[in-house]
């Protein structure tokens, strides 16, 4: 192996990711490994698509929407395209990402509001005893 290329089991250790996500990256043409009978090894370029999945998946966007960024990175425009799209997709990534924050935000608020009022009510009705006697 060259220090050009990663096992497996480096790449679950280097990225926090599990083999079976891995596998399950390339059964999705995600990432390319150079296969030697079982054993797979991830090159730089597989290691930067990893990066960029990870990345995507963890601001929301879809493995479809990260594949097709990623096959936009060979198409001959210095990656003008992909950078356009990326971005694109990003701003409306944001937007509902604002919008769910914000509703997120109206149920706490609202939520906070019954228990308080659900507070006031046990207390209402739950007078000691001793005072009652």
């Amino acid at each position: 192996m060259s220090e050009d290329t990663m096992t497996i089991r480096e790449m679950c250790d280097a990225y926090g990711v599990t083999p079976r996500t891995l596998r399950f990256y390339e059964s999705k043409e995600l990432l390319f490994p150079i296969r030697e009978g079982q054993r797979r090894l991830f090159t730089k370029s597989d290691r930067a698509r990893l990066k960029l999945i990870l990345r995507g998946k963890r601001f929301g966007f879809s493995l479809e929407e990260i594949r097709q960024l990623l096959d936009l990175y060979h198409i001959g425009d210095q990656q003008a395209t992909q950078f356009a799209l990326t971005y694109e997709i990003g701003q409306k990534r944001l937007a509902d990402m604002i919008k769910q924050r914000d509703e997120l935000n109206e149920a706490i608020v609202d939520l906070t509001a019954q228990l308080q009022w659900g507070e006031k009510m046990i207390a209402s009705r739950s007078l000691p005893k001793a005072a009652n006697s």
